[in-house]
């Protein structure tokens, strides 16, 4: 993806910020969508294509992260990232788990934006072409990579995106270490402490999805990362 092609929404109500930020990433060689509440935002995405979304949180009449949960009903992959004047360690982990693909806490240099913007984009070619197989058996479950579902028997449960990446990104390099930090990284771009609250939430929730095989675990490996223990017997690719 090229950058002077990308689209970006720019969802803020301090329109102050909001010109701001717009002219210099137009200057940036972007194309820029400025709307300032969270209901104009969420009838120009669905109005027009874009690329990028960059949402404030605190807004009105949609806050940022209902408007984040109503443009992943129609775009799954579209990254997101939350503009906000609020540090709260609650809110990060809560953009997050929506699969928030950055966060940016006010006040802010522009150029930081841009590196984040810029740090996004690079990612997306990177996770397009990752070899993936369609279906995964793991143990007794099968795991269809691209509709996100995980099937045991009769029963199948669809999961997140950002669950499938991480049990896909796993489930590839199972029986082996993943050093905590790479994995960060490759699923976020970056390693901080709240990235790896949040994995550790989604790594619960991937335990309970496949609890029903008592033969897989994910162990935690102290101050390294994890292991995704399945027989080698059970797997097939």
């Amino acid at each position: 993806m090229s950058k002077d092609k990308l689209r970006i929404l720019l969802a803020e109500d301090d329109l102050n910020l909001g010109v701001l930020l717009m002219d210099y990433l137009e200057t940036e060689g972007f194309d820029v969508k400025l709307c300032k509440d969270g209901e104009l935002a969420l009838k120009a995405f669905h109005s027009h294509s874009f690329d990028l979304c960059l949402l404030d949180v605190m807004m009105p009449y949609r806050d940022g992260f209902s408007l984040a949960k109503e443009i992943r009903t129609k775009d799954k992959k579209i990254p997101v990232i939350f503009i906000t004047a609020r540090s709260l360690k609650e809110d990060k982990l809560k953009g997050y788990d929506l699969g928030a693909d950055d966060y940016i806490t006010k006040p802010f240099d522009e150029e930081e934006l841009l590196w984040k913007i810029k740090a996004v984009i690079r990612r997306i070619p990177e996770s397009a072409g990752e070899d993936k197989s369609e279906v995964i058996s793991i143990g007794k479950y099968t795991f269809n990579v691209s509709n996100q579902s995980l099937t045991i028997g009769a029963s199948t449960k669809r999961i997140t995106e950002k669950e499938s990446d991480i049990l896909n990104y796993i489930a590839i390099r199972r029986n082996r270490v993943i050093k905590r930090e790479e994995m960060l990284k490759d699923l976020w771009g970056e390693n901080d402490y709240f990235l790896g609250r949040s994995l550790d939430v989604f790594i619960t929730k991937i335990r309970k999805y496949l609890k029903e095989d008592p033969d897989i675990s994910i162990e935690n490996v102290f101050k390294v990362g994890f292991i995704f223990n399945v027989p080698p017997k059970q797997i097939e690719q």
